[in-house]
């Protein structure tokens, strides 16, 4: 006896003929079949007693099982044979032609995972890079490379990682130009400075994704630009500004000269000069600074005027307190003290001593010594008012 079932004309059909089966497989089979089809819960009670020879015609069967057009083929298939096919058989013979991620849930100790596949992983990154991409939201990451697109023109772009994800941020997009390229090529000028910025940590908001190559696009002065709106346009309950003059704040180095340090303040590029790093005298900030640190600042001005053009000042030395104040008091007139040569000059001879200060002294008849050396000053006279430390050098040892 042949089950009697309306025809779905928007499924694929295929007859499928059904061996004898027990009254719990019988069950299983009849739940293949559409539960609004009421000719086939009529016909429940008769497929329980029939044994041999059934034929059952799901009205459509799962499309990750097998391709429209094979169902189509089989069909045809099922409807000459005589001992016909059954659906497990199907399932078999005809795989998926994607393979689906493994989805499976995780079993946690706490409520999150704390531990997550490769294939989340990719999934969360590449969530991320689309959030970026739709609502502007600011990401992080550091300058890890500077590529040219092309050898014959210097078109230099700055990449960094997200997840798997490369991140190609165009120099035009990473730097802001200077204000006098000093007879230099544009080009020139900014391969010169993203190439400086190497190691640099950075924001930047992403324009464009290609899933497939795992590869972004991206622009850093875009996210400088919602950050200067965030912390030097808004303010507290009170009226006033996040940022003002004043006030203590971290920094990123994103670039180092022999001269000074060029730090991102929340948006802005500003540039500490070695006066402004510590109250030692320095010849060389690259030997102290490096990109990709955090400094705290102290902002010392700042200029609103020009929305696009915020202009800040600020130094390092004067976010910490001064050790001149609490260092000459362990030193006294008249003695003997060992130090370190830190700067030569037309001043004179520079002395680091203990609590990261400087005497003063004029140069020794031996000749003038290395910078680095060991030498033993006397101390000749002491200013609590200016802090000042000024001596004499009486001994020089072989550079350290």
């Amino acid at each position: 006896m042949k089950a009697k079932t309306q025809k779905n004309k928007t499924a694929y059909q295929v007859e499928i003929k059904a061996s004898p089966q027990t009254e719990t497989e019988n069950q299983g089979i009849s739940e293949l079949m559409d539960p609004g089809s009421e000719n086939i819960s009529e016909e429940k009670s008769s497929l329980q007693t029939e044994t041999e020879n059934q034929t059952f015609i799901p009205k459509k069967i799962p499309e990750d099982v097998i391709q429209a057009e094979e169902y189509k083929n089989l069909k045809n298939e099922s409807q000459s044979d005589t001992e016909g096919i059954t659906a497990v058989n199907v399932e078999k013979e005809y795989k998926p032609r994607k393979k689906r991620l493994n989805t499976k849930p995780i079993l946690s100790i706490d409520d999150k995972p704390a531990v997550e596949t490769d294939a989340i992983k990719a999934q969360n990154d590449l969530l991320d890079l689309l959030e970026s991409m739709k609502t502007g939201k600011i990401l992080t990451g550091t300058i890890q490379g500077i590529e040219q697109l092309d050898q014959k023109k210097p078109n230099s772009v700055a990449v960094t990682y997200h997840g798997d994800f490369k991140i190609i941020i165009p120099a035009e997009e990473a730097v802001e130009p200077p204000e006098d390229y000093r007879g230099r090529m544009h080009d020139d000028v900014m391969h010169y400075n993203l190439s400086k910025r190497l190691g640099a940590e950075i924001d930047y908001i992403i324009k464009g994704i290609d899933p497939e190559t795992s590869l972004a696009v991206a622009s850093r002065l875009d996210a400088m630009k919602a950050r200067r709106k965030q912390y030097y346009y808004s303010t507290d309950r009170d009226g006033n500004y996040i940022l003002y003059a004043g006030i203590c704040a971290e920094a990123r180095v994103v670039s180092v000269i022999r001269a000074g340090i060029f730090v991102d303040l929340f948006g802005v590029e500003t540039y500490i000069p070695l006066r402004e790093l510590s109250y030692q005298r320095w010849m060389d900030a690259s030997l102290y600074y490096q990109p990709g640190q955090r400094v705290l600042v102290k902002i010392i001005e700042t200029d609103r005027n020009d929305r696009e053009n915020i202009k800040v000042k600020a130094s390092v030395k004067q976010a910490g307190e001064n050790p001149y104040e609490k260092a000459l008091k362990k030193y006294s007139v008249g003695n003997r003290y060992v130090g370190t040569v830190s700067m030569v000059d037309t001043t004179g001879v520079f002395v680091a001593l203990d609590g990261s200060i400087d005497c003063l002294c004029s140069y020794p008849k031996r000749g003038r010594p290395p910078r680095g050396s060991r030498v033993t000053v006397r101390i000749l006279g002491i200013n609590n008012d200016s802090n000042r430390i000024w001596g004499a050098i009486t001994h020089i040892s072989a550079a350290r």
